[in-house]
């Protein structure tokens, strides 16, 4: 399972012409899952993701969560973030999960972060997607749990 999270001012996915989710500050993150990704990595990272302290305190260092400045997550499933473009000019995808595996896992995913009484808006998986971010510092990790 790989995430490339940005902490965002504010974050929107748009399908078709219609805003289907929308945030103001906290995290937007990029999620891809690979084969043999299980529902402990899910797990693992939506703890992870829950108690990253990455925004600033009075003091000006990144010491509070999610939690803490009443921040948001938009999640986006990208399966792109397994191309390999090791050979040749057009990336292979074979190291991303397919969807009848990813999907399963995508919803475990939003459901575990808003079990953690988290504010979680979404994409539509597998969907055509305009993905506005406004990174704010900017701060992009990227996270990876491997099976």
């Amino acid at each position: 399972m790989r995430v490339v999270l940005q902490r965002v001012s504010k974050a929107s996915v748009t399908i078709g012409g219609r805003v289907a989710g929308a945030i103001g500050p906290g995290f937007c993150l990029l999620v891809g899952f690979t084969h043999g990704d299980t529902s402990e990595q899910v797990d693992w990272m939506a703890e992870k993701v829950a108690g990253l302290r990455l925004f600033s305190d009075a003091e000006g260092k990144m010491n509070l969560g999610l939690s803490e400045v009443q921040g948001a997550l938009l999640v986006i499933s990208q399966f792109t973030l397994y191309g390999d473009t090791a050979r040749g000019r057009r990336p292979s995808f074979v190291d991303a999960a397919r969807p009848e595996t990813a999907i399963p896992l995508y919803q475990r995913f939003l459901a575990a972060l808003r079990g953690r009484g988290l504010e979680v808006a979404s994409g539509e998986f597998g969907a055509d997607m305009q993905v506005e971010i406004h990174n704010d510092g900017p701060v992009t990790l990227i996270l990876e749990r491997a099976p």
